[in-house]
């Protein structure tokens, strides 16, 4: 989430050190990410700090949390450069883009030993169990290699319907492997059992996080000690 160089290396040497298993760049946060020569050159950066430790770039579209606004001729550049580098592991694109938006970055994905994650963020509400299944299969159906799916929780009973979803997804029709996150304080125990009921990857932070809820990493991995 750093906005500027100094920043960026102190987050991926702090996120090193605490040992995660893999990193997400939020590249929207970052003051010239626009420029695609200087996110590029940033990027190698990162690749060269990190070492092995697989990296998901993530342009997140304002529409779903991201943290600028910019044409999708831009993002769309920005992203499909990123991949075309090849020091990026996985990528993250929204469903709410354009079809051929995801095409593209799909196509570009598969050509460059890139895994596509396509994900839908609601920082609203939590819809019922049957749309939250039906969005993850959507991600399957329009070729995603991972189906993500985030929404903001009312109320305890919200959280259950997070996670009663993710199960009926993991043990129905949903064969990639899954992401999925009730957000907020309320949501915290999403994160630390989501893996009880199909979410393969669960989110922390380290010194700022970049969505509601996230736990720093030493304290989730407290959590889940307890719990597998």
């Amino acid at each position: 989430m750093a906005t500027n160089r100094i920043d960026l290396h102190r987050q991926a040497e702090e996120m090193v050190t605490l040992g995660a298993d893999l990193l997400e760049w939020r590249a929207d946060a970052y003051d010239k990410v626009t420029e695609a020569g200087e996110m590029l050159s940033l990027l190698g950066e990162l690749r060269q700090a990190i070492g092995s430790i697989p990296l998901i770039f993530t342009c997140r579209i304002d529409l779903e949390g991201g943290l600028r606004q910019m044409t999708q001729e831009l993002r769309l550049a920005l992203i499909t450069a990123a991949i075309i580098s090849r020091k990026i592991d996985l990528v993250d694109i929204e469903l709410c883009n354009e079809h051929e938006f995801v095409d593209v970055v799909r196509q570009s994905a598969n050509a460059n030993n890139c895994r596509l994650i396509l994900s839908h963020h609601n920082f609203q509400e939590t819809p019922g169990e049957a749309f939250i299944v039906g969005k993850l299969q959507e991600a399957q159906a329009a070729g995603a290699d991972i189906a993500k799916l985030a929404v903001m929780p009312k109320n305890p009973a919200d959280v259950l319907t997070l996670l009663s979803a993710t199960n009926t997804a993991r043990n129905g029709t949903v064969a990639i492997p899954l992401v999925t996150m009730s957000m907020g304080e309320a949501g915290r125990i999403s994160r630390m059992a989501g893996g009880l009921f199909g979410s393969d990857i669960t989110f922390a932070c380290g010194s700022q996080a970049s969505a509601p809820g996230q736990m720093h990493i030493d304290d989730l991995r407290r959590g889940m000690a307890l719990l597998f």
